[in-house]
Order: structure tokens, then sequence, then C-alpha cells
């Protein structure tokens, strides 16, 4: 686990995990908390590589703060889970 964005709306977390039965794949994902919403989604699989992909462009391009989480909300409106503390 490795915290990657921190701002004062969301956090992104991504997640590894070693494949399983011998299969080639790792697995993983990506664990989006919007923090005004207090919601939070689990991204894997194809949504997970898009993910991965458009921030690799923004970081690419110098980003501000402001343009992550314009980019993090568009995946944030997908969260269903709602937050719970332990």
């Amino acid at each position: 686990m490795q915290m990657l964005y921190q701002s004062d709306n969301f956090v992104v977390v991504q997640f590894d995990a070693p494949a399983v039965d011998g299969s080639p794949m790792a697995r993983g994902g990506f664990e989006i908390v919007d923090k005004s919403a207090g919601r939070e989604i689990y991204l894997e699989g194809l949504l997970a590589e898009h993910f991965k992909q458009g921030v690799q462009h923004l970081v690419d391009t110098n980003p501000t703060e402001e343009a992550f989480d314009e980019f993090i909300g568009s995946f944030s409106g997908l969260a269903q889970q709602p937050l719970a503390m332990h």
C-alpha cells in the first residue's frame, strides 16, 4: 500500500498484490477517498489502468493541484461506498 496523492479533497492510495494461483498477472488497484462526499471507491482492472494512464498524462504536463483534483473527481462520482471510521 502506497499513498500517491493527498489534497484537501481527495486521497489516492495504490494497492499492489502478488499474483495468485500461478497467474503471471499481479493484482492491485487504486482506492480513491472523496473527503467532502465521505465516500470511497476501489478501482481495479481496466478502470484502474485507465486511471493510471490518465495520472501519467497529467504528470507529464506538470499539473496544478486543481488539475489533479478535477481528474480524480471524474472517478469519485462512481463512489458509492460510505467511509467508515475504525
